[in-house]
């Protein structure tokens, strides 16, 4: 593990010659630059792979799914540029896949929703991400995914369904546009945040029956009466506010 910010330069290519390894992390490295080094491919041991809060900047690199091992893989607040590579999905024990806070753009890659193996947590918040969410990610039951602040648009009721495992959903600040009341909420569902959307409809009942420690739906155009039960009073008015017309408590009462 390196984590001393007083280092400077780039990944040096020697650390591919370290065979056996199974976690490599540079992490709070400031002055850390350059690429990802692509001697890392040679890594097939390589469990954890964690580069986060440097300066690198580049490509994320295909060769990443060569790393047949990796169960964790977090390359969140550097610099990275340009799209998510497809060949992602080619990992078969991933559990995690931390792409967050870099300056991605493109589209989310259909093969993300086609992981062989685990379904990884998917956090790609704070990047600069268009398109649509694709229809393949209904397939998966993910316990983790985090699309917030991008600018991606349209129907994201995929991500949802009354048979799925998921534990959180963020896709906050964003262009989506759907019909809430016709989503099917999960049960184990915990954090919930869906605010400064499009998103229109009434609250779907269901959120009663779930088990949300989180909810924030604030900034979005939905109607209709809180429904009463569950959770749903014992969050503050901020979690609803600023929508088309939404009430009854903690809002004022249905008229």
């Amino acid at each position: 593990m390196f984590s001393d910010d007083r280092l400077t330069g780039q990944i040096p290519a020697q650390v591919g010659d370290l065979p056996y390894l199974e976690t490599l992390l540079f992490r709070h490295l400031p002055n850390l630059n350059g690429t990802i080094q692509p001697s890392i491919a040679k890594l097939k041991n390589l469990k954890t792979l964690r580069l986060s809060w440097t300066n690198l900047s580049g490509p994320v690199p295909d060769f990443l799914s060569q790393l047949k091992n990796l169960t964790f893989l977090d390359l969140s607040f550097n610099n990275l540029s340009g799209s998510i590579p497809s060949s992602l999905s080619k990992l078969p024990n991933l559990l995690a896949l931390h792409l967050d806070r870099n300056k991605l753009t493109g589209s989310i890659p259909e093969s993300l929703g086609r992981f062989k193996g685990n379904v990884p947590d998917l956090y790609l918040s704070h990047n600069k991400l268009t398109g649509t969410i694709p229809a393949s990610l209904g397939n998966l039951d993910f316990n983790t995914i985090d699309f917030s602040r991008n600018m991606l648009e349209g129907d994201a009721s995929v991500l949802f369904g009354s048979n799925k495992t998921t534990w959180q959903i963020d896709i906050s600040r964003n262009m989506f546009q759907f019909n809430l009341s016709k989503v099917e909420i999960p049960k184990s569902l915990s954090r919930l945040d869906l605010n400064h959307n499009k998103i229109f409809g009434s609250l779907p009942q269901a959120l009663t029956g779930a088990e949300l420690q989180f909810l924030n739906v604030s900034y979005n155009r939905m109607c209709g009466q809180i429904p009463v039960g569950g959770q749903l009073q014992s969050f503050d008015y901020s979690t609803y506010f600023h929508n088309r017309c939404l009430c009854g408590a903690p809002l004022e009462s249905c008229k």
